[in-house]
């Protein structure tokens, strides 16, 4: 039976119970080892709770990489990379969208779904590179590089896409840039993203100052400590990592591309430079695989919890509303990235 909207602002508080260990009983058994048994009872009566509105709102959670176990694997029904979300967004049938994840990707599936409601859970879930640039900014660099295209990160707002001829996402950034057929591009506005594609393509990169805080603090000097005190290690990078970082890598790929080395190589040991938590979800599906965890915890991420999910679902807070002529740009610049990676597969 379906509840009304005034019964569902009238649940009471999640707590755990003999009939909520048996509903959760399977993601109990998977995220054994991962989650402390010490903290299952209280993520357990929200993963439930949640679960249960989520059916009544015909709502569904999108979830990031960078997501705890508990959201990623317990309440989460399509999870993946920043491209993956944006391609998810744009496909999904349920009325509200709940993006576990940061602001920007909660705009970007608000892009792609106008007519929907999509909620962050925490408007404290911002981003460094997002804060970074400003659509002035866009303006003014194309004002300075007069007839040259712009590439943006799709971590970046509404009102920066709006500027942009394009978007792209560290999963396909190389191949957007190259599918414009230009000998020069502006690209938007992670540093160390954008020194990565240049390094591989002919294409001019113009650089903007932006970087992420999670990335930015692993050095080559730390990997290579790692690498003598692991003999063997697999060092599996982001290219939002410094130079020196990914000149150590074995691998260098967006998050969903490391996900996938870890699959086909399954090697002893390895680490994802990245944020902590991507190594925790995908230690859930390898199993077999030993997973070294000195990493960076993404701030933003973290302010995303069961509790606060529950909370956005149970009330519908916090909504994404955009201007409807910025969004009319912004839309057009994620749907050109779209575009591209159906190219590729046809």
């Amino acid at each position: 039976m379906t509840m009304n909207a005034s019964a569902i602002l009238d649940l009471p508080e999640p707590t755990f119970s003999p009939a909520v260990a048996r509903a959760t009983e399977p993601i109990r058994q998977r995220l054994e080892g991962v989650v402390p048994a010490i903290e299952w009872p209280v993520h357990a009566a929200y993963i439930e709770a949640i679960n249960r509105l989520k059916r009544e709102r015909n709502a569904i959670v999108l979830g990031h990489n960078y997501m705890t176990p508990e959201i990623f694997h317990g309440v989460a029904d399509l999870v993946g990379d920043s491209l993956s979300l944006a391609r998810m967004a744009a496909e999904t049938e349920a009325d509200v969208i709940v993006l576990a994840g940061v602001h920007f990707m909660a705009e970007t599936a608000k892009l792609m779904n106008p007519s929907k409601t999509v909620l962050i859970p925490d408007l404290g879930a911002g981003c460094s590179l997002s804060e970074s640039i400003t659509a002035e900014d866009v303006r003014r660099l194309r004002q300075q590089h007069p007839g040259v295209p712009v590439v943006t990160y799709v971590n970046t707002s509404a009102e920066v896409k709006a500027e942009t001829d394009v978007c792209c996402t560290s999963a396909n950034a190389v191949q957007v840039v190259e599918s414009l057929g230009v000998d020069r591009v502006i690209f938007l506005p992670d540093a160390y993203l954008g020194r990565y594609v240049a390094s591989k393509t002919s294409v001019e990169v113009i650089l903007w100052d932006g970087t992420c805080i999670v990335h930015e603090r692993f050095t080559g000097a730390e990997m290579r400590g790692l690498r003598a005190s692991h003999p063997g290690l697999a060092i599996v990078a982001h290219p939002e990592c410094p130079p020196d970082v990914l000149a150590e890598a074995d691998f260098v790929g967006s998050t969903s591309g490391m996900i996938r080395f870890v699959g086909d190589t399954r090697p002893n040991q390895v680490m994802l430079v990245t944020e902590c938590s991507m190594s925790d979800n995908v230690a859930v599906e390898y199993p077999d695989v030993e997973f070294i965890r000195p990493c960076n915890l993404c701030p933003y991420m973290k302010k995303i919890t069961l509790p606060a999910i529950y909370e956005s679902l149970r009330t519908l807070q916090h909504p994404i509303e955009i201007d409807a002529a910025v969004a009319q740009r912004a839309r057009r610049a994620v749907e050109r990235m779209l575009e591209v990676g159906r190219d590729r597969n046809n």
